[in-house]
C-alpha cells in the first residue's frame, strides 16, 4: 500500500472521534498538503512519502479546527473560497438558496442586480455572479475582515470590476432595488450547542442572533419589500425548525414566502416573491 494512502487511511481513524465527515477531512488535508485536488488524490495517489505538514493539519483538526480554516479554502457550488479566521465556513446547506434562484429565473436572462446581505467571503454573491455572466451585485457585512476575504476572493474570480462591497448594518441607508437578495444571516438560538469547533473557531456574530434566534430576520423584515425589485427573489436561510415564526416576521408588505428545502428535506430557505 502506498505511503500516501495509507496515511490517510490512519487520520481518518484518528479524525472519526472528532469528526462526522473523518475521511472527507483526511482526504481534503492530504490533498492540500500535495498541492493537488482531491479528485487526483482519489484517482492516482502519488507514490512519495508524506509531507509532514500533513499531521500538523490532522492535529489541529482534531482538535476542532474547521478544515477550511486549515487549508485556507472551501469549495462552494461552481467556485472555490478564500476563507480563514473571522468568518463563516460555507456550507453545502447554503447552496439551496443559489438552487431556488437558478429555478426563479429559469428562462429568462437572469437578475441585473444581486445583492448578498451578510455576504462573509461572498459566497453567495460570487456564485450568482458566476452563474449569470451578465449580472453585478453588492456584498454588505459589518465585519471588515469578512469584506477583505470578499475582495480578495473577487479579485481572484475575476469579478472584482462586477462585485461590490459595502460595511453595513444590513439593508440600513440603501436605496436601491435588486433583483436577486441573498441572505444568510445568523439564526442560532444563543446558548445552543453547535458541532465540534462551531462556536470555538467561528465568529459569533455569524451564528447567533439573541434568544431565539430571530433577531436578523426581525431587522430585515421592514428592509426586504422596498429592496426587491417587482419579479424579483428574495431568498433567505433559516433554521430547519424557523419556517412558520421568520414566515410570520418577513411575509408583509405584499410579499410572499415559500419554504425550500435543503438536501437533507428539511425546511432551509424562505423564499420571498410579490404576490
Amino acid at each position: 500500500m502506498k505511503a500516501i494512502v495509507r496515511a490517510v487511511d490512519d487520520a481518518a481513524r484518528q479524525l472519526s472521534i472528532a469528526s462526522d465527515t473523518a475521511r472527507l477531512d483526511a482526504e481534503l488535508l492530504m490533498a492540500e498538503a500535495l498541492h493537488i485536488d482531491r479528485d487526483k488524490l482519489i484517482l492516482s495517489p502519488p507514490s512519495r512519502e508524506v509531507p509532514k505538514r500533513f499531521w500538523s493539519m490532522v492535529k489541529r483538526r482534531s482538535k476542532g479546527e474547521p478544515v477550511a480554516y486549515i487549508t485556507g479554502r472551501r469549495a462552494f457550488w461552481n467556485i472555490d473560497l478564500h476563507v480563514g479566521p473571522g468568518v463563516l465556513v460555507p456550507r453545502p446547506d447554503s447552496e439551496v438558496l443559489v438552487a431556488s434562484a437558478i429555478e426563479h429565473f429559469e428562462g429568462t436572462e437572469g437578475p441585473k442586480r444581486v445583492l448578498d446581505l451578510g455576504t462573509g467571503p461572498g459566497t453567495l454573491l460570487l456564485a450568482a455572479l458566476d452563474i449569470w455572466p451578465k449580472a453585478s451585485g453588492l456584498g454588505i457585512d459589518v465585519s471588515r475582515r469578512a469584506l477583505a476575504y470578499f475582495a480578495a476572493n473577487a479579485r481572484r474570480l475575476g469579478f472584482e470590476d462586477r462585485a461590490k462591497f459595502k460595511l453595513g448594518d444590513w439593508a440600513e441607508n440603501l436605496i436601491e432595488q435588486f433583483d436577486l437578495i441573498l441572505c444568510n444571516p445568523p439564526y442560532v438560538a444563543e446558548g445552543a450547542e453547535l458541532g465540534p469547533g462551531v462556536s470555538e473557531y467561528e465568529p459569533d456574530e455569524a451564528l447567533f442572533a439573541g434568544e431565539t434566534g430571530l433577531d436578523a430576520y426581525r431587522v430585515l423584515a421592514p428592509q426586504l419589500p422596498r429592496l426587491l425589485s417587482p419579479g424579483g427573489l428574495a431568498a433567505v436561510e433559516i433554521g430547519y425548525d424557523q419556517a412558520m415564526p421568520v414566515t410570520q416576521l418577513l411575509e408583509r408588505d405584499g410579499l410572499m414566502a415559500k419554504a425550500a428545502n435543503d438536501l437533507a428535506g428539511r425546511d432551509r430557505a424562505l423564499l420571498l416573491t410579490w404576490v
